[in-house]
């Protein structure tokens, strides 16, 4: 039975997916289906071949999530078995929605399998999502600083506000590694207790937590035509503040809080063009590997029900 927190939760998921879309009719309802498959076929093939190629990069690094976090617990798994494990833990919930499932189902029944206690999962799921968050800071922080005008796209403010903010985050970056090399008292979250991790294990999460945004962001970067082109930084920012709002926003998959949030932004590229770049990041990041996250439960299932009947018939 649901919780009430999940139902509220996914009741203001299904409501911004609903605003989000009625907002985003009147963005492109004067676009047609022709003018779309133009953008796409103008994407060309070193443009579709980069975006795929950025796809592999983030869900590698999704995957160094698990292997970093494994390292924390002092755990030896099949690098292979992690992979699996993360790619089909991700592909699910970026698809439906942290609110209805969070993947943590997913690790619980693989990483069981494996051995590992509840507890101990439960370390590695909020460790994983922490890496995650220090990625965003570190690349939202250095983004803001480097082009203090981003945040200027999103909500209009002074350059200083930028400046300030980005350097607010990366003290946050600062404080965890401070942390960690003077080994300060745990993290207690109700019965969980997070140790801050060695400083080679920092030094990890913060190459993996942003190499997946960098990657993601990419796949975007590269369906876009290359005139008007804010360039790279640009489109970074922009994904950190669409992917942040559509995490707060609980809609599956971020449905219509990223094409708003990218049309806004982005004013002096064509719509169209816009849009075609999204179909593209919603194929590669988002449906396709959703497909195979399915196919890779049901074979994961099928072969724990064969070793659990094969267990009977032995005794």
């Amino acid at each position: 039975m649901m919780k009430r927190s999940d139902v509220a939760w996914t009741l203001i998921g299904i409501s911004a997916v609903l605003l989000s879309g009625y907002l985003l009719y009147h963005e492109v309802r004067n676009i047609s289906l022709a003018e779309l498959t133009d953008s796409l076929h103008a994407i060309g093939a070193g443009g579709w071949l980069l975006a795929a190629l950025s796809t592999l990069g983030a869900y590698v690094a999704l995957a160094w999530y698990d292997r970093i976090a494994m390292a924390h617990l002092g755990k030896q798994i099949s690098w292979w078995f992690i992979a699996l494990c993360s790619f089909t833990t991700y592909a699910l919930a970026h698809n439906i929605g942290a609110s209805v499932f969070s993947g943590a189902l997913v690790r619980y029944r693989a990483y069981r399998s494996k051995g590992l206690t509840p507890q101990e999962i439960g370390i590695l799921i909020v460790f994983c999502s922490l890496t995650f968050a220090l990625g965003v800071l570190l690349a939202a922080g250095v983004a803001l600083i480097l082009k203090p005008q981003l945040l200027d796209r999103i909500v209009h403010s002074a350059r200083w506000v930028s400046f300030a903010l980005g350097s607010g985050l990366l003290m946050l970056i600062a404080l965890y590694v401070f942390g960690a090399w003077r080994q300060l008292a745990p993290w207690r979250l109700g019965k969980w207790h997070i140790e801050y991790p060695r400083l080679p294990i920092v030094g990890r999460q913060l190459l993996a937590g942003p190499l997946e945004l960098l990657c993601a962001a990419a796949i975007i970067y590269f369906a876009l035509p290359a005139e008007s082109n804010p360039g790279y930084l640009t489109i970074l920012g922009v994904f950190l503040a669409s992917f942040s709002l559509a995490l707060l926003s609980h809609a599956p998959g971020g449905l219509g809080v990223l094409e708003l949030t990218f049309l806004a932004a982005l004013p002096e590229l064509p719509t169209v063009d816009v849009l075609a770049a999204l179909i593209v990041f919603r194929g590669f990041y988002l449906l396709l590997p959703f497909a195979l996250a399915m196919l890779i439960v049901l074979v994961f299932e099928h072969d724990q029900w064969r070793e659990r009947r094969a267990a009977m018939q032995r005794r």
